[in-house]
């Protein structure tokens, strides 16, 4: 049954500030290469076309993390957990989704833009 006490608590949190931020960045992505705001890795500022790419990409990518970890948090509330692995859970969920972004994004740049 369904138990409100037992929705993983970070992840779902968590998806709601990832869904707010990447719908942010897809409609306000950064115009120029900065240090403050958008996707920055040293991939993603190789060149303005690369960055471009990058904040949609990375936008994409987080909205669809963030749905994702939602549904996993409404699944786990049907479960009946401790606090203790609720918050272990939740750790490894947001863990294993920000680097599988990260990954993803990273990889995507590497193909459309080899050099």
């Amino acid at each position: 049954m369904f138990n409100l006490d037992n929705i993983l608590f970070l992840p779902a949190l968590t998806s709601i500030i990832f869904l707010i931020a990447g719908l942010v960045m897809y409609s306000f992505p950064p115009k120029k290469i900065n240090y403050l705001y958008g996707y920055r890795t040293n991939s993603s500022m190789k060149s303005q076309e690369r960055w471009d790419f990058a904040q949609k990409y990375s936008s994409i990518q987080m909205i669809k993390l963030a749905l994702l970890m939602f549904v996993i948090s409404l699944i786990f509330s049907f479960f009946k957990i401790s606090e203790n692995l609720n918050l272990i859970f939740g750790l490894i969920v947001l863990l294993i989704g920000v680097s599988f972004m990260f990954y993803k994004v990273e990889k995507a740049i590497k193909v459309n833009f080899p050099n």
